[in-house]
């Protein structure tokens, strides 16, 4: 008995040593961590601490709309003052562009031709009969023109003006001159003549008289002048049961109920 007891005692004895020994060695283990490492560890601890917070307040949700109009209006803004600008020189060129594209649908109203110069001339009046004519007209856009080409440029349109109003306003100065030829021009636009109108004829009154018409012509209109359709064109059966000519169809029963 004594010896069972003594056994047991040794057991727990022993397991309880063999605790004691693992913790000593985790104990020794982590005090006897390499110094490279420990200082690293630190390091990073201590940069994790100093790393600097954003202050920035969170950007609160906009409305896709607003922000859509706010771009157009400054877009717009933008246009419109860039337009403003180029509207001080715009309107003679604006003139050139529209005799430009006169007449041709595949005109790009950058240069001008020779006969839509001479509409120019002759529709805005720097033709006067008197200083300017059309031959004067036509010497100038020959020699501003090149010599293989057959059309002006903006800029060449605006140094055959400077020759031709020199001879359309004689008593003015160079300048002058060129501003009152210039505003003849700005805002104009081509004008439009020898539209062509209906023909009112005897001849053509005749054939398009329904009146006069005979045969299985007449039967294609009434006597206001409108077409049929189908019952001028084709022989449509009357299935009414009423003989052919009578008037008073569908009038039978309107006449027994009034008598009643």
């Amino acid at each position: 008995m004594a010896a069972m007891l003594t056994s047991v005692t040794n057991t727990k004895l022993s397991a309880l040593l063999e605790q004691i020994s693992h913790a000593l060695v985790l104990k020794d283990r982590a005090g006897n961590m390499p110094q490279g490492i420990l200082s690293s560890t630190m390091a990073d601890n201590k940069a994790k601490s100093t790393k600097p917070v954003n202050k920035t307040p969170p950007k609160s949700p906009s409305d896709p709309a607003k922000d859509r109009a706010a771009k157009r209006l400054s877009y717009d803004s933008n246009s419109s003052h860039e337009g403003a600008m180029a509207g001080e020189i715009s309107a003679l060129e604006e003139a050139f562009r529209k005799f430009a594209i006169h007449g041709d649908t595949r005109a790009t109203g950058k240069e001008m031709h020779g006969k839509n110069w001479s509409k120019l001339c002759k529709d805005c009046h720097v033709i006067d009969g008197k200083n300017v004519t059309i031959t004067d007209v036509d010497i100038v856009f020959s020699k501003i023109k090149g010599k293989s080409s057959r059309t002006i440029t903006f800029e060449q349109f605006k140094e055959a003006l400077q020759e031709l109003s020199k001879k359309r306003f004689k008593d003015k100065s160079d300048e002058e001159a060129v501003q009152e030829i210039y505003k003849l021009i700005e805002g104009k636009a081509p004008i439009i003549s020898g539209v062509t109108k209906a023909i009112s004829s005897p001849t053509v009154s005749r054939l398009t008289d329904t009146s006069k018409f005979t045969g299985s012509h007449k039967e294609r209109f009434d006597p206001s002048g409108k077409g049929k359709g189908k019952a001028g064109r084709e022989d449509l059966v009357d299935a009414s049961g009423y003989v052919s000519g009578y008037k008073h169809a569908g009038t039978y029963d309107h006449k027994v109920q009034g008598s009643k």
